[in-house]
């Protein structure tokens, strides 16, 4: 009933709370899986952070898809992977798929391998759903939650990046194929640039050959001027305490605001209000080991497409033997 009144854009007092306390019983669901999660890659320099679902984005997600419902939501609560290779990657996810647990991963191995299969927009990456399992009385309530965990290469990494500062700075919403389609097309080619260039992969364009792949995204890189808007943003320069729990609000000016906290409980009570006080803001609470493992699996809110612009640079290189120039425009080595 809650989340059917949020598409008819009538949400009661009460149907915004029994929202915040759904989401909120997924903080134990996050707390298991990313403590095992972090027990296994220890010493292996893969990146682990998590985070809790956007309200906002709850809440399109509701409106986009008429017949999503709130208990069928699989990616409330989320943990992000991010590996330095496909190899790397696919060694682990198999690794975790024979863990010893009672969690049952609900998708087939093959259901969400956007690098198989990348989606039209250009997307890459793995995931696994998971439903959470637990015996205990006072856990029995959590039962049946669903946990998404996202795997990612460093190169994927750069490109959902820029993808989301896009939609920051822009009208536009390549991510969701909304807004100016030439968006949706660049970073589209961008990711078959950065798949066969450095990942011997393919994206969402294979039949393209490189020379044409190149020219067509620096024809639409040109008319959107989209390096240049990219390159001049200035990544935010705030430092993330160790206190493990961040809120990151990204403020309508353009700048972000950044909300420490040692509690997990004392940041969602906090989350929850600061949305409430703020409902346009973009609000997320996020955790990761250390202050650059934040910066690194959540670039999007500090405004940061420099591994996008040096990956997409370089990969133009490496597909046609020319250089990329800020002119954009390809020069003979």
């Amino acid at each position: 009933m809650a989340g059917e009144n949020v598409r008819k854009g009538s949400p009661t007092p009460e149907d915004l709370q029994v929202i915040d306390e759904w989401r909120a019983a997924h903080r134990a669901v996050l707390n298991t899986f990313q403590a095992s999660l972090r027990t296994r890659t220890k010493g292996k320099k893969i990146t682990v952070a998590q985070r809790h679902k956007r309200k906002r984005t709850i809440f399109d997600k509701l409106t986009r898809l008429p017949k999503m419902e709130l208990g069928r939501m699989d990616d409330v609560a989320g943990c992000r992977l991010i590996f330095s290779s496909i190899a790397q990657l696919t060694s682990f996810r198999d690794t975790f798929h024979k863990a010893h647990f009672n969690h049952k991963r609900r998708n087939e191995v093959d259901k969400y391998n956007y690098i198989k299969k990348p989606k039209r927009t250009g997307y890459r990456g793995i995931h696994d759903v998971y439903e959470y399992d637990v015996n205990s009385d006072v856990g029995r309530n959590l039962k049946g939650l669903f946990l998404e965990i996202q795997y990612r290469t460093l190169v994927q990494h750069a490109w959902s990046t820029a993808v989301e500062v896009i939609g920051f700075v822009t009208e536009s919403q390549p991510k969701f194929q909304k807004g100016d389609l030439r968006y949706q097309d660049a970073m589209a080619l961008a990711s078959e640039i950065l798949a066969r260039a450095f990942e011997s992969s393919k994206g969402p364009l294979p039949d393209i050959e490189n020379v044409d792949l190149v020219k067509q995204f620096l024809v639409l890189d040109k008319e959107l001027n989209l390096m240049n808007t990219l390159r001049g943003l200035n990544a935010a320069n705030k430092s993330v305490s160790e206190n493990r729990n961040t809120i990151l609000v990204f403020l309508q000016s353009g700048d972000l605001e950044i909300k420490t906290y040692r509690d997990a409980t004392d940041a969602l009570l906090a989350l929850f209000e600061i949305e409430k006080q703020y409902p346009d803001r973009d609000v997320v609470l996020v955790r990761a080991d250390s202050s650059d493992d934040v910066r690194l699996a959540f670039r999007n809110y500090f405004s940061d497409a420099r591994e996008f612009i040096k990956f997409v640079e370089n990969g133009c290189e490496i597909l046609t033997g020319n250089k990329y120039t800020a002119s954009r425009k390809l020069k003979r080595g």
